[in-house]
């Protein structure tokens, strides 16, 4: 028997879940998001894979995804219905003798003591479509890190296993962007120093990484390329750190006057959140999308935990001062943060920019 980590990653959730309300959908490039109009201003939540072949993605205009692909099925979000549907798939995995840590509607890391970690992975995934309907890949590790990179090369619906034994044949050749964690910005400077895959960043001058990128992070990503990673795999339930309203304009916004009234629209939103949360927030941020796509983050520290809409709303309003209003304004969003030291987690057999 040896401890093992699992990553099950349910494929193209958000679509699949679409797919099953309405399977006339199968087969059919998918786009979800927004109201699930492509003539107006958001984002694509998910996009099946028939879409994905088209080269749309999440994170694209829902403009830039229908000028791709203009017969794709456009479709709104649906929260509550991606909720239960997550909640009915961990359900099904916290059945088996194993620990499950939640990451997300669609992910979770399983551990388990067991022979054969492939044959629970299969089990793992017959169950979970036997009882939802919903396909999952699943990548097998000896820590977090191996067995979330696992997924990818077995998506979809299959089976990977990345350990230490196989780590350099597999990902030592591959570009740092390929690292959990390290994206596109960061692997760009690394590429300056020389750096452009995983064997180069994992046999990089620790010294010279912390010079670039500081003391604790440029050690980080030498020891991520080297797949180092956590073992433990927690039950202890997710605890929201944060709460935040976004709103994205059809119409740019371009006075001051707007700006401020639906930044305070906005904080007023999320203190409803505050209040059902039961936590007092300590730390206020505001987003804002610049024309024609320019987003910039910005917080303050509350002078003291508050769930006051108005008291929001006002520092809200001190950090959107601080920056520097040269555009027209696309989407404003703001967030309240919670304090870590206010949660006590209680054990259980159970993602703002």
């Amino acid at each position: 028997m040896a401890d093992w980590v699992l990553h099950v990653d349910l494929d193209q959730f958000i679509a699949a879940v679409e797919v099953l309300r309405d399977p006339s959908l199968r087969g059919k490039p998918v786009v979800v998001g927004g109201n699930g109009d492509p003539t107006e201003r958001a984002v694509v939540a998910t996009a099946s894979y028939e879409a994905r072949a088209y080269g749309v993605h999440s994170g694209m205009p829902l403009r830039t995804a229908f000028k791709k692909l203009p017969d794709a099925v456009f479709l709104p979000a649906d929260h509550t219905l991606y909720e239960a549907a997550s909640a009915d798939v961990m359900a099904v995995l916290r059945s088996f003798p194993v620990v499950v840590e939640v990451l997300g509607w669609d992910e979770a890391f399983v551990g388990a003591t067991v022979d054969d970690p492939f044959d629970l992975a299969r089990s793992l995934q017959a169950a979970v479509l036997s009882s939802t309907g919903l396909h999952c890949s699943v990548g097998i590790g000896d820590n977090k890190l191996r067995a979330k990179l696992a997924t990818d090369f077995g998506k979809p619906a299959g089976v990977f296993r990345l350990v230490r034994a196989n780590w350099v044949e597999v990902m030592g050749h591959r570009p740092t962007s390929a690292l959990w964690g390290i994206g596109t910005k960061t692997a760009r400077k690394l590429a300056e120093l020389g750096v452009a895959t995983v064997t180069d960043l994992a046999t990089a001058d620790v010294d010279v990484l912390a010079a670039r990128f500081g003391p604790r992070m440029g050690p980080y990503f030498r020891s991520v390329a080297q797949g180092a990673g956590d073992t433990v795999v927690s039950a202890t339930p997710w605890v929201v750190k944060s709460r935040s309203h976004e709103k994205t304009f059809q119409q740019d916004l371009a006075s001051m006057d707007d700006i401020r009234r639906e930044v305070v629209a906005l904080a007023h939103q999320v203190a409803l959140d505050v209040v059902t949360e039961g936590r007092p927030a300590v730390r206020v941020g505001v987003k804002v999308r610049f024309v024609p796509f320019f987003t910039k983050v910005r917080s303050m520290k509350l002078p003291a935990p508050t769930s006051s809409g108005p008291e929001l709303a006002d520092a809200a309003l001190v950090v959107l001062g601080r920056f520097d209003h040269g555009r027209p304004v696309r989407l404003l969003g703001v967030r309240a943060e919670f304090s870590d030291d206010d949660v006590e987690p209680t054990p259980s057999s159970s993602t703002y920019e």
